[in-house]
């Protein structure tokens, strides 16, 4: 069988119209039928509504439109919607001025029509717009204002009166939900948009109905009009408040449309003149001012939505049809936002494209920032609450990226808003996709079988915040236990606590006796290769059990700045070391931008200990943890060396020249004893205060630590116990006072600068004794005993301000230092 090739058709009209006779034969037909059917309704009615009828009849008379007909199947739309051949405004005017002459039951059921479609948002005959209206003007979300003519009986305006401001509800809400509708305003104006259309679609059910009422029966009356929409008055009047307040949270003072109006006409002539103007450029700068929102110009979405409607839920709570709507209109915008939040809590994924909900991402942040990262942006700021809260304290950090409220103590736009539901749950939130995407980025499975995927609890409800209490709990268990049992948490603490605390001392005695030459030398120009392959053979040699399993990440580092100049920097300029928005990290920038021209310093006074450890455990011993661990190094490091430096100064003065007695000369015995005291009393403080760092901070500060390890319960207090140790360390190794600091450094330092003068020492008692031998005498007595009192001057000087100010925050703020008191004490009383 040939496939069928259509043919064109000849003859055929272009255009499919009506010939004149077949347009007559309609229009006839249309005719025919309404009078036929007006004279079977008066028939069966009574005078009044024959002249009502009648009326109408003499208007169609009057107005043979086909437009004004009313078609068989009487579409309420038909004579009402505006065209091309609309009825014109002075025809329902001079209609208007025969309303007062219509008997009453006339001017009811004229009425009657008129709001039927007036509620609907269509301009009547007798009801029309306020003369104030203007569509190009007006604010479409203010709803459209109707009045009824003033020549309608005062009886029956009164109760139109009533009736009218639903016309007004309804064409708010629509044009908020046609508007609300568009993607940037988000899921959550999008589900309480949806909502909303449901109770319009309510709404025009009763429409239809009492339209339906009206033309089906007789008794119908404006009474019973009132009767039936009452009800719905005060709903749609509680959602008109509602969407006026959404709309007007974007810009409280409302003054933003008027200041730019005021310099339109400078800004057009400005950009006509440079070659700017058009239409092109106004869209590309609406874009741009839309891109460039301030606070006040940020769209209410996300939890600020709920917000408003909790706090309109709560404010009318006494009124039982206000409560039961928000609340319905809360669960129904919620669903978005409880949709979020269970896919963060479940699963580590953030799926939030407009920016609504409580948690947001920095993804320029990720794991492999923590290789240089010193202020632990990974966890602290790679996912954070949008009002910057955090759970060390309720107070809000005002900083860059968290948008000021929209009034003065007022909450905050879109997002940052938290939902006063949510308030008291955020941190659980928060740190519940934490756990999770750590676990997924250590390539761990997530399974949970205890929670379904599919519920889908309403935020008001009790089962809402059980789901997230469970989803915290298997986070925060699944990551405790990788943590601690699968990554080797404690044994590595162990590991950096023996090595940074000098807990196993022999490994540094037999690495500074294989590098002293090496240590000797500026810092720039010692080698660290081979300071490192020295450290390596010194730990080969003592390094048992965990030590040689986690050996090969300790390094040898060194710092551009000596310890107590780089901690009075620190401490001078933020106070504190270490504080919650990462107070050392300026210090730390300037830690490594020292001037070249400054003095060079030692490698003794550069190196430090560096250990490298790998995700996850590199949330727990962070870059800015091992900062702490280096401080507390090389504050331990250079008191070893001072303490070294002096114990070889005491074998030295054990030679010939110290040990020889020579009575006769008073001075030179003098001047001997002078220098021994001295050496005593400084290597007396240095052990003081290593013995008191090493046995009454560090030892009982890691056995607490431990303790609490051993009973933690959530990943946060882990994190938190950890740096509260370190900070606990380092607060009472007196690091974090300038006071101290400053005498503390000037003590030591006299201290090692005394040491390094021991072979200056001893090449001067040869040349007394020399000089003692012959017949001129010793000459040089006094110079001697004049470099000496300096010493001791500046020693006796920075002690005395040293064991003041140790009583003084001993007495006030650090009680741990009164052991130190007496130690110190016990020194001077000594001397």
């Amino acid at each position: 069988m040939d496939p069928y090739t259509p043919r064109p058709r000849t003859g055929g009209r272009k255009k499919l119209t009506l010939s004149a006779k077949e347009y007559s034969k309609v229009t006839g037909t249309i005719a025919s039928v309404r009078r036929s059917r007006n004279e079977r309704e008066e028939e069966h009615t009574g005078p009044a509504n024959g002249r009502v009828h009648a009326s109408r009849d003499a208007y169609h008379r009057a107005e043979p439109s086909f437009i004004a007909e009313e078609s068989f199947v009487r579409a309420p739309l038909n004579s009402r919607v505006v065209s091309g051949t609309a009825i014109p405004k002075t025809k329902g005017k001079a209609r208007e001025e025969h309303l007062d002459d219509m008997p009453l039951e006339i001017q009811e059921a004229m009425i009657l029509e008129d709001l039927l479609y007036v509620l609907m948002g269509i301009e009547g005959i007798y009801i029309n717009h306020h003369e104030d209206y203007s569509p190009d003007d007006d604010d479409p979300l203010e709803g459209i204002r109707f009045v009824a003519s003033k020549r309608l009986d005062p009886s029956l305006r009164d109760l139109v009166d009533r009736i009218l401001p639903l016309a007004t509800y309804y064409t708010a809400i629509s044009s908020f939900i046609e508007l609300r509708s568009h993607l940037d305003f988000g899921l959550v104006n999008h589900a309480l948009c949806a909502s909303l259309r449901d109770m319009l679609k309510d709404y025009q059910t009763l429409l239809s109905q009492l339209e339906h009422a009206f033309n089906a029966s007789p008794q119908f009356t404006l009474q019973k009009l009132w009767f039936y929409v009452h009800p719905t008055v005060h709903t749609l009047s509680l959602i008109y408040q509602l969407i006026t307040e959404l709309a007007t949270a974007d810009d409280p003072s409302g003054s933003g449309s008027s200041a730019e109006s005021s310099t339109d006409d400078e800004d057009e002539a400005r950009n006509e003149a440079l070659g700017l103007g058009g239409a092109k450029l106004k869209a590309v700068l609406s874009e741009m001012d839309k891109g460039s929102l301030g606070a006040s110009g940020i769209a209410v979405k996300g939890g600020e939505v709920l917000a408003i409607l909790y706090e309109r839920m709560q404010n009318m709570s006494g009124d039982p049809a206000a409560r039961t709507l928000y609340g319905t209109l809360l669960r129904a915008a919620g669903k978005p936002y409880v949709a979020m939040l269970q896919m963060w809590t479940r699963t580590g994924k953030l799926a939030d494209p407009y920016e609504e909900f409580c948690v947001k991402e920095s993804k320029f942040i990720n794991r492999g920032t923590l290789e240089m990262d010193y202020t632990d942006e990974y966890w602290e700021r790679r996912y954070t609450l949008r009002d910057g809260s955090t759970q060390a304290g309720s107070s809000k950090r005002h900083q860059a990226g968290i948008p000021p409220p929209r009034t003065a103590g007022g909450r905050l736009p879109g997002g940052a808003c938290i939902p006063p539901l949510l308030e008291g749950w955020k941190h659980k939130v928060l740190l519940a996709g934490k756990y999770l995407n750590v676990i997924r980025e250590c390539g761990i499975e997530i399974r949970k079988d205890s929670v379904a995927l599919d519920e889908d609890w309403p935020m008001d409800d009790e089962r809402f915040y059980k789901s997230i209490e469970e989803d915290y709990t298997y986070a925060n268990r699944t990551l405790l236990q990788l943590l601690l049992k699968d990554q080797e948490l404690i044994p590595r603490l162990r590991c950096i606590k023996r090595y940074f605390f000098l807990s196993h001392a022999s490994f540094l005695t037999h690495f500074l006796d294989l590098s002293h030459l090496e240590l000797r030398k500026s810092s720039k120009t010692a080698s660290l290769v081979k300071l490192q392959s020295l450290l390596d053979l010194s730990l080969s040699t003592d390094a048992h059990g965990d030590d040689a399993m986690f050996r090969e990440d300790l390094k040898v580092v060194t710092m551009p700045s000596g310890l107590y100049e780089w901690l009075l920097k620190v401490v001078n300029v933020s106070g504190v070391i270490g504080g919650e928005d990462g107070d050392w990290e300026g210090g730390h920038d300037d830690h490594k931008k020292e001037k070249d021209d400054k003095k060079q310093i030692l490698a003794i006074d550069a190196i430090a200990l560096d250990y490298n450890v790998k995700f996850p455990l590199s949330l727990v011993i962070s870059r800015k943890t091992i900062l702490r661990y280096q401080l507390i190094f090389r504050f331990l490091l250079h008191l070893k060396h001072v303490e070294g430096s002096l114990s070889s100064m005491w074998i030295e003065q054990m030679s010939t020249p110290w040990r020889r007695v020579v009575p006769a000369h008073p001075e030179f015995e003098k001047w001997r004893l002078r220098v021994f005291v001295l050496r005593a009393r400084m290597l007396a403080f240095v052990q003081q205060i290593l013995a008191f760092i090493t046995f009454e901070v560090l030892e009982p500060n890691w056995h607490s630590l431990e303790v609490k390890l051993a009973k933690v319960t959530t990943v946060d207090q882990l994190l938190r116990d950890h740096v509260d140790f370190l900070d606990t360390c380092l607060k009472e190794c007196m690091l974090t006072s300038s006071k101290l600091l400053k005498a503390y450094s000037k003590l030591i330092v006299t201290c090692s600068t005394f040491a390094l003068y021991t072979a200056s020492f001893t090449k001067s008692a040869n040349q007394a004794l020399a000089a003692l031998e012959t017949a001129e005498g010793d000459q040089g007595m006094n110079k001697r005993l004049e470099f000496l009192s300096k010493f001791e001057t500046n020693f006796n000087h920075w002690f005395k301000i040293y064991v003041d100010c140790v009583q003084f925050y001993a007495s006030s703020e650090n009680v741990s230092l009164l052991p130190l008191v007496v130690r110190l004490n016990s020194i001077k009383a000594t001397s």
